[in-house]
């Protein structure tokens, strides 16, 4: 089993969007960056667990904790042409574009925001703090994982 990252824009797709999904689960598409892309298709199995990033957030912050729910497939939205997503170079017998599903496990009980992470030593190695890391799905590793969720418990 794995841990990663993915990040989302609150106002576009919240933590709380998903968790008003129908089961808690939606399609993580959208994804237009070939690395990220290969960690959808190639990587991701069904159980790994997700912290759920809000970026473009005031602070930014892991807000929530997921898990893949179906592997990767191929994005609908990328042959969409009514769609922001659409990719008219991406033939439908091989697809550039993948997505997983994603089910919210639950909502952190308090946020654990970017500058947090940033101070904990034991994450000054996570991809997320990296220089220049801007990647929307990012391998995390199991004890990162458990140290952003024990952040997230604190009172």
């Amino acid at each position: 089993m794995r841990c990663w990252l993915l990040k989302t824009e609150p106002e576009t797709f919240s933590f709380d969007d998903l968790l008003r999904a129908p089961g808690k689960s939606s399609g993580w598409d959208g994804v237009r960056n070939y690395q990220a892309r290969n960690f959808l298709r190639d990587q991701m199995k069904k159980g790994d667990r997700v912290l759920i990033y809000h970026s473009s957030a005031d602070p930014p912050a892991v807000v929530g904790e997921a898990e893949i729910a179906r592997e990767g497939y191929p994005d609908p939205t990328q042959f969409d042409p009514r769609h922001d997503h659409y990719d008219p170079d991406s033939p439908r017998d091989a697809p550039r574009w993948f997505q997983v599903d994603v089910k919210a496990v639950r909502k952190l009980p308090k946020p654990v925001p970017l500058p947090l992470i940033r101070q904990t030593r034991a994450l000054a190695k996570m991809a997320l703090v990296q220089r220049g890391q801007r990647l929307s799905v990012q391998p995390v590793s199991p004890e990162e994982y458990e140290i952003v969720v024990a952040l997230g418990a604190a009172k």
